[in-house]
C-alpha cells in the first residue's frame, strides 16, 4: 500500500521567510506502541531499532520501564513530550493507554500485541526470578533483591495457596493497557473490559496475537510501510533470530492442570478480552487473505504453550480498496 501523505508547515519559518517548503510525512506520522509486558515486546523493539535506522523514522523510547499508571500531571507531561517529538515518530513504553485528546493533543495511532494470559503470567513469573538467556550467559540473576524463598517458590504452591502474586488484582494485567488510566481500569470487572474493547475499536490500528507473530508483522508492514517495510525478512534473518532467542525466559516449569484451571477462573476477564482481540485479528487476517493452519493441540499439561503456526503467503485481492479502508480507520 502506498503511504498516504500529509503536508505540514512551520509557522516560525513562515513568519521569517514566507511560505515554507512542503515537508512530506507518511500518514500516520505519530504511532504509539504501549507494549504489554511479556508479550514479545523486546523482540519487536529489537526490530524497531533496525527499522528506524533503515527507514529514517524517529524511534522514541523511555528510560522508565515499570511505571504504567500515571497521575494526571504525569499524563500531561508525557503526552506533551511525546507530541513534541520530531515526526514521523514511533513511541514505545510499557504504559497503560493514554487519551491524548483529553489533554488537547492529537490522538496518535496505537498498535500493540497480546498473548494467551496464562502464558503471559507464567513467562513473567519465571522471568522475575531467573531472567532470560542473556542473564544466564552472564551468570546474572534477575531481581537480586528477591528473597531466596520467594525466588524458588513453587508455582503450584503460589497458585493453590493463593499467594498475592498468583491472585487478583495482579493477574488483571493485560486489560488496563487498553482500558487506560482511570482508577476503575485496574479493577477486574465488566467496566474495564468493555472500556478496553472500545479503545481497541476506536484507537488501535492493530492489536496482534503473539502466537501468530509473523502475521502481525505482515499486517504492520502493510498498514505502516514507512515504519515496518521489510520487517518480516529482518525477523526471519538467522542473525536476528539468534538475538531473539536470548530473550526467552529460562527455568520455566509447567503448573499442574488443577493450578491452570484456577488461573483460568481468576483470569476470566483477561480471557474474554484475549478472545475478543483474537477474533478481531482473525477477521483482519481474512480481509487481507492470510490463512493460518493450526496444528493439533498438544495434550495437557503443555496445551497452553503456543504451537507454531504455518502461514500461507498473502493472497492479492484487487477487489479490496485497502487504501480507502485504512483512511476510514485513521478517521475514526
Amino acid at each position: 500500500i502506498s503511504p498516504l501523505l500529509l503536508f505540514v508547515g512551520n509557522s516560525t519559518y513562515l513568519d521569517d521567510h514566507g511560505p515554507p517548503p512542503q515537508k512530506v510525512l507518511p500518514f500516520p506520522s505519530q504511532v504509539v506502541y504501549n507494549r504489554v509486558g511479556k508479550c514479545g515486546s523486546r523482540t519487536v523493539v529489537l526490530l524497531l531499532r533496525i527499522l528506524s535506522e533503515k527507514h529514517g523514522f524517529n524511534l522514541v523510547t523511555s528510560d522508565i520501564h515499570n511505571k504504567t499508571r500515571l497521575t494526571k500531571n504525569e499524563q500531561m507531561e508525557l503526552i506533551k513530550n511525546i507530541s513534541t517529538a520530531e515526526q514521523p515518530y514511533l513511541f514505545t513504553r510499557h504504559v497503560h493507554f493514554l487519551n491524548f485528546s483529553r489533554f488537547g493533543g492529537d490522538q496518535p495511532v496505537y498498535i500493540n500485541i497480546i498473548r494467551d494470559p496464562v502464558n503471559r503470567f507464567l513467562s513473567n513469573y519465571f522471568f522475575r526470578r531467573f531472567g532470560d538467556w542473556r542473564g544466564e550467559q552472564n551468570h546474572m540473576i534477575r531481581t537480586p533483591s528477591m528473597r531466596q524463598e520467594e525466588r524458588y517458590l513453587d508455582i503450584n504452591v503460589c497458585i493453590l495457596e493463593n499467594y498475592p502474586e498468583c491472585s487478583n488484582p495482579r493477574l488483571f494485567y493485560i486489560i488496563p493497557y487498553f482500558c487506560g488510566q482511570h482508577p476503575r481500569c485496574r479493577e477486574p470487572g465488566e467496566w474495564a473490559l468493555e472500556r478496553a474493547k472500545l479503545n481497541v475499536n476506536e484507537n488501535f490500528l492493530l492489536v496482534g496475537i503473539l502466537e501468530e507473530l509473523e502475521d502481525v508483522l505482515l499486517l504492520l508492514e502493510r498498514f505502516l510501510p514507512h515504519y515496518f517495510k521489510d520487517v518480516l525478512s529482518i525477523y526471519k534473518n538467522p542473525e536476528h533470530r539468534k538475538l531473539g532467542n536470548l530473550t526467552v525466559t529460562v527455568k520455566k516449569t509447567v503448573p499442574s492442570p488443577e493450578a491452570i484451571q484456577i488461573l483460568y477462573q481468576r483470569m476470566r476477564y483477561e480471557y474474554e478480552f484475549y478472545y475478543y482481540v483474537k477474533e478481531q485479528f482473525h477477521l483482519l487476517k481474512r480481509k487481507f487473505g492470510l490463512k493460518s493452519h493450526i496444528r493439533k493441540a498438544r495434550p495437557r499439561p503443555e496445551f497452553f504453550i503456543p504451537s507454531p503456526l504455518e502461514t500461507e503467503e498473502p493472497i492479492d485481492d484487487e477487489e479490496e480498496d485497502d487504501e480507502k479502508w485504512l483512511e476510514d480507520i485513521y478517521k475514526r
